[in-house]
């Protein structure tokens, strides 16, 4: 099974569309080469980062005006799932990034300072970060502990993050805090950062199986900035409107991605075991088409998904519905559970016809 594009909007497939999945396939070809190593050692997927650098697949939801390309979300998240096809630590850590993207072009409403920071990440293919953790928190990114604090025409923050992925690779760092300190904890902002406005100092370790590459640590973190890298919309907005829809949206290609790339394993393995039984199906067949299934039903929601957002992207309203919001929190339950089933279905055909055949290659990475 080769990575195809997910299945998003009805539409006709343009120029760009196909150059943005040429690009992302010469990328992912990088990222499969390495997606091994890259978890077994637990090191950052460098040599896949400098393709996607090269590719310039980093700026591609930058508007044109701010020298972007101003993707849509279907078409990153058709980068997504190609990456994700290749290597889980590179979709993750690509998806995480075009999160933050999203964000920062969505609600930065004309700010100039972020405008030049998102001219700056276009131009220089820039890795931005998430820290949306920290403390006694842990997962819960509604509310935060540290609060900026306003020094004249700058601002600092200091936070205990939980976990910031990929922190010491990127080149800077979005990260949620209180809005000031006598602010509610879900009275929150939206700090963009580069690398020159803040200071990293490790906490502690993370090993996160099958995402290793991603290099999920504690840190401490300082900073001081420009008062106007706050963004102007409030985090409560920012999340509803934007963050959670791209995070489960793109979360959910990268699951597909992985799980397909399973499927596709999974049936060259097949194909070996039936040349070398002249022809009978091995015993695990039936477990591969039942995956096969899940793994189609896994793509007819996230496209389902994406077609839904798409419509309403502009309609705060029906963003903010609560109907919306279920129906979104629902596509991440869904598809994270689809791809858990796609993939156990897979080891069980694995572990069936490995009784007969020897196993040639992992479904690992």
């Amino acid at each position: 099974m080769e990575p195809q594009r997910m299945p998003g909007t009805a539409r006709v497939i343009s120029v760009r569309q196909n150059d943005l999945t040429a690009r992302a396939r010469a990328a992912a070809d990088v990222a499969n080469v390495n997606a091994a190593v890259v978890d077994a050692d637990a090191r950052f997927p460098g040599e896949a980062f400098a393709e996607i650098r090269r590719q310039r697949l980093l700026g591609i939801q930058v508007p044109p005006a701010l020298g972007g390309e101003g993707a849509s979300i279907a078409e990153i998240a058709d980068v997504c799932y190609i990456l994700g096809h290749a290597c889980s630590s590179t979709a993750l850590i690509y998806a995480m990034h075009q999160i933050k993207m999203a964000c920062i072009t969505r609600h930065s409403k004309g700010n100039a300072v972020l405008e030049r920071i998102l001219g700056r990440i276009a131009a220089e293919q820039l890795l931005m970060a998430s820290s949306t953790t920290e403390g006694q928190a842990g997962g819960n990114v509604r509310s935060s502990e540290a609060a900026v604090e306003h020094d004249g025409a700058q601002v600092t923050l200091e936070r205990k993050a939980t976990v910031i992925s990929y922190a010491v690779e990127a080149d800077g760092v979005v990260t949620t805090a209180r809005r000031a300190a006598d602010a509610a904890g879900s009275d929150q902002v939206l700090l963009v950062l580069l690398k020159a406005d803040y200071t990293l100092e490790r906490l502690q370790v993370w090993d996160t199986l099958g995402m290793r590459g991603t290099h999920s640590e504690g840190f401490t973190l300082r900073a001081r900035a420009a008062a106007e890298q706050i963004m102007p919309e409030p985090y409560e907005r920012i999340h509803a409107q934007t963050m959670v829809p791209f995070a489960h949206l793109l979360w959910g290609s990268v699951w597909a991605g992985i799980a397909a790339a399973a499927a596709g394993k999974a049936q060259a393995f097949i194909r070996h075991a039936v040349r070398g039984s002249n022809g009978q199906m091995p015993p695990g067949a039936p477990h591969f088409t039942q995956a096969v299934s899940s793994l189609r039903t896994l793509r007819g929601v996230l496209a389902a998904s994406l077609r839904s957002y798409e419509g309403i992207m502009s309609d705060e309203k029906a963003i903010s519905s609560l109907e919306f919001q279920a129906m979104i929190t629902l596509t991440k339950v869904q598809v994270s559970e689809l791809a858990v089933t796609t993939v156990l279905r897979i080891l069980t055909n694995l572990a069936a016809t490995s009784l007969m055949t020897p196993l040639p290659t992992s479904i690992s990475g």
